[in-house]
């Protein structure tokens, strides 16, 4: 499992005083109120930085950092990730898990058919939907339901499905 998780990416700058906008990777944006730190990963290195200021605009999230209080300063931020420490996070209510533990799972059909590897998961407005890539790149897009999703295993590295008709 990944030390380290994404929980947005800092995508502008906002207004002259080293606010930054990011764009969060979460369900519960008002998360950021409960941060005191973060690491700020850029190409070259990851840093920590305080939190002196959170708020929010439309459905992004504004942060002030200690000591970036110029415009210049926090454009040099500019689309790095925002990353906490996995040990820090609270536990995870039963069957919610961190979307970067599912992907490369292996998924299988309720029949034991490998159907491939889940490659992505995005949100299309009422669910989530899981993206399963088999080797020949072909993708199947299963919604998160539990009609569909009979059981995710971490520890076996795999996710079982059930295929309702239509779906294929």
């Amino acid at each position: 499992m990944q030390e380290f998780l994404e929980i947005g990416q800092i995508v502008n700058t906002f207004g002259i005083k080293g606010m930054v906008k990011i764009k969060p990777f979460t369900d519960d944006i008002t998360r950021f109120d409960d941060l005191k730190k973060v690491y700020v990963e850029t190409k070259k290195n990851k840093k920590q930085y305080e939190i002196e200021e959170v708020k929010y605009h439309k459905d992004m999230v504004l942060i002030k950092f200690k000591g970036i209080d110029k415009i210049e300063d926090a454009e040099l931020l500019r689309n790095s990730y925002l990353k906490v420490d996995r040990k820090d996070e609270p536990e995870l209510e039963e069957g919610t898990y961190y979307i970067v533990d599912l992907l490369g799972l292996d998924v299988y059909s309720d029949e034991g058919n490998l159907l491939g590897k889940l490659d992505d998961i995005f949100n299309n407005g009422s669910t989530d939907i899981y993206v399963v890539k088999d080797e020949l790149g072909k993708q199947l897009l299963l919604p998160a339901i539990s009609d569909v999703i009979k059981e995710i295993n971490l520890e076996e590295k795999k996710i079982v499905v059930h295929i309702l008709k239509g779906l294929i």
